[in-house]
């Protein structure tokens, strides 16, 4: 998938007119996503995104600890003023269910086990079981 195809689907999903708000949401949610994430979990995520998206995800400090709360906190202050946790929720549900469709499921399987469990409320529009 390009690029502009897939912040296209970001940006139908989130039913949004213009690219930039989702452009913003997926470095947002990518770049949240990759602190909380390790390195390799992040690399494997990420390689098979366009480039200028896998970036998101491959240049975060990784490893950090943080809840579901912050991770959303985090992601709401990334997007603006105008995002509160609610948005920043159904962003990440939607920006992270375009990178499934992109990314093998045995990689997004990976990164949803090494998770701790509030964090299963971001794979809730994914299609990948856990185990």
């Amino acid at each position: 998938m390009k690029y502009n195809e897939f912040v296209g689907q970001v940006q139908h999903r989130l039913e949004l007119a213009e690219m930039g708000p989702a452009v913003r949401a997926t470095r947002a949610v990518l770049t949240t996503l990759g602190e909380r994430l390790h390195e390799g979990e992040a690399t494997d995520l990420a390689s098979p995104l366009p480039m200028e998206i896998d970036r998101y995800l491959a240049e975060a400090e990784h490893g950090q600890r943080f809840d579901y709360g912050e991770f959303l906190d985090r992601i709401a202050d990334r997007e603006g003023e105008s995002v509160d946790r609610s948005d920043a929720n159904y962003h990440a549900q939607q920006v992270l269910t375009v990178v499934a469709d992109v990314v093998p499921p045995g990689n997004v399987t990976k990164v949803r086990d090494g998770l701790p469990e509030d964090y299963e409320k971001l794979f809730t529009q994914v299609d990948v079981a856990r185990p």
